[in-house]
């Protein structure tokens, strides 16, 4: 119950940031803008680090594959393509269709044990869950 709770708090933290940095980029521009945001984020991260434990920086080099250290590289496309989303489609439409491709592509890595993942056998179910989504999508889209 608690990782549901967890991945709730997540989905709405990601809506309101996005939302947050559309509106700063707005007076400040893209890069500026996606710069203070994974700025502030390794701010509140050094802190936690010296408030909550001391893990040892050094094993960032034991980490392997290397590419998994891409995960910083990565957040700053996430910040750019949830701004220019939110920007081009507003806060809902956006965060649609970037929950449904969360959901393809993280069902597309258990299915193939994709970056040290598990591998999860198909099920009808899932995939129904993810068709179900998508006509979500295009009722959600339907004007009059």
């Amino acid at each position: 119950m608690t990782g549901f709770l967890i991945a709730l708090l997540s989905g709405a933290l990601m809506s309101v940031q996005g939302v947050f940095n559309t509106q700063v980029t707005k007076t400040t521009g893209m890069w500026v803008s996606n710069g203070w945001v994974q700025l502030s984020a390794f701010a509140v991260c050094a802190a936690a680090w010296l408030i909550m434990g001391r893990d040892s920086i050094t094993a960032i080099g034991r980490v392997e594959p290397k590419y998994m250290l891409l995960g910083g590289v990565i957040g700053a496309g996430i910040t750019w393509t949830v701004i220019k989303s939110m920007a081009a489609l507003g806060p809902a439409k956006a965060a649609l269709l970037i929950v449904i491709a969360q959901l393809i592509v993280a069902y597309v890595i258990e299915l193939f044990g994709l970056f040290g993942m598990d591998k999860s056998p198909l099920e009808w179910r899932k995939v129904g869950g993810l068709a179900l989504a998508l006509i979500g999508i295009a009722i959600f889209q339907w004007e009059k």
